[in-house]
């Protein structure tokens, strides 16, 4: 006869997953599918504007994850692959491994250190760093300053904001340094410019998606996106 012993029923809980001692993108990638219960395409960057990014397409999660994860604790990976399961949700344990790891982010160009934050009547580096904190996790690290002004002749063809891959920068147009330009309408600009900073350029047809279609929805996502639309709709800058 043989003893046995009665096994009890334990609720599934990604936690209990293993994590592989050995950190790569392959055995990173195989954790996050476990987790997540969905095809993870997962690359390791060397990014300084953005340490972690998602990008949902036929069924595949798209991750790009800076190199330091690879030696993070377990409780942040877990953290990580439940935010790429559920792309949305708090992760203090991420912000906070970040704070102790900056100086792991490759530090920028020298032009980067000379950049414009305070404006006649905005200040860029308050908005950016409020927004980064609300939308981002704080995980973007791209410069940010005032671009410069344009003549007269060029006011029906310039653009308010642009982010530049090849510098990490982003520029806001000072034309919406003004009291008459919302402050909601400016943090939506700089806002629009972050999302370029944190999502991959994607091709179609042969064609590059500099606006694809989840970065229409994350636009959206924006707080006040609906009074940003009418009031560019009756303002002319």
């Amino acid at each position: 006869m043989t003893a046995g012993f009665k096994g009890t029923r334990h609720k599934w809980n990604p936690g209990q997953l293993l994590l592989p001692l050995e950190r790569d993108a392959a055995r990173l990638k195989i954790y996050f599918e476990r987790v997540g219960g969905s095809s993870v395409s997962l690359t390791i960057t060397d990014n300084s504007s953005s340490m972690l990014s998602l990008r949902a397409q036929r069924g595949i999660v798209s991750v790009r994850l800076h190199r330091m994860f690879l030696d993070a604790g377990d409780d942040v990976l877990k953290e990580i692959a439940l935010f790429v399961k559920r792309r949305r949700g708090e992760t203090p344990l991420l912000r906070e491994f970040l704070k102790r790891n900056s100086h792991r982010i490759r530090k920028p160009s020298p032009r980067k250190s000379n950049m414009r934050l305070p404006g006649n009547c905005h200040d860029l580096g308050e908005i950016y760093e409020a927004l980064n904190r609300e939308y981002f996790c704080s995980r973007i690290s791209c410069a940010i300053t005032w671009g410069t002004k344009s003549p007269k002749y060029a006011v029906r063809k310039r653009t308010l904001g642009s982010y530049s891959r090849r510098t990490d920068t982003i520029r806001i147009n000072p034309v919406l340094d003004r009291k008459t330009v919302p402050g909601y309408f400016l943090e939506f600009v700089v806002y629009h410019e972050m999302l370029h900073a944190d999502t991959a350029v994607s091709e179609k047809n042969g064609r590059r998606q500099v606006h694809s279609k989840e970065f229409k929805q994350r636009e959206k996502l924006f707080r006040q996106y609906d009074k940003v639309i009418a009031w560019e709709k009756g303002n002319r800058l």
